[in-house]
């Protein structure tokens, strides 16, 4: 067997071999593990929708939010400015979570046509805002000088 036959015979494998791997990647369950981004409307209009895990996004509406610190419950509603959605969900909110702010908020929708979630995500943006300078000088050194008297 010549070099060029051996190398021509290695080409056809990898590609074989690369083909194979596609091919069973394409077969596979992968898309039982995505997860799609859904506005209200989108999905109250979904044929599928009580079968996906999806993710919700939308504005909290004012007034909705319902805080349960005992049991860890937290109930509000989402709105994409057409439809309205509610939404329920276990364990604490993040720090930064309001009413009135962009959330996103992942799971699924119950038969009730409740959304169930297991994951709340403030929405909020990566940019820096420096203080705008009104802070009371005065005010602040004398909350310093009490804590050094106080040590």
């Amino acid at each position: 067997m010549t070099d060029a036959m051996r190398n021509r015979l290695f080409g056809v494998a990898a590609v074989l071999v690369a083909a194979g791997a596609l091919a069973w990647i394409a077969m596979s369950d992968l898309g039982d593990n995505l997860v799609y981004y859904w506005s209200p409307t989108e999905l109250m209009t979904a044929e599928n929708a009580q079968d996906a895990t999806v993710r919700l996004g939308g504005m909290v509406v004012p007034g909705t939010m319902k805080h349960d610190t005992d049991k860890a419950h937290l109930a509000f509603d989402v709105t994409d400015g057409t439809t309205t959605v509610s939404v329920f969900s276990e364990g604490n909110p993040p720090q930064m979570f309001r009413e009135g702010i962009g959330v996103v908020v992942e799971g699924q929708l119950a038969g009730d046509g409740v959304f169930k979630s297991d994951k709340v995500m403030v929405k909020h943006s990566n940019e820096y805002e420096a203080p705008d300078g009104t802070i009371d000088m005065k005010k602040m050194q004398e909350t310093l000088a009490d804590g050094e008297a106080r040590r």
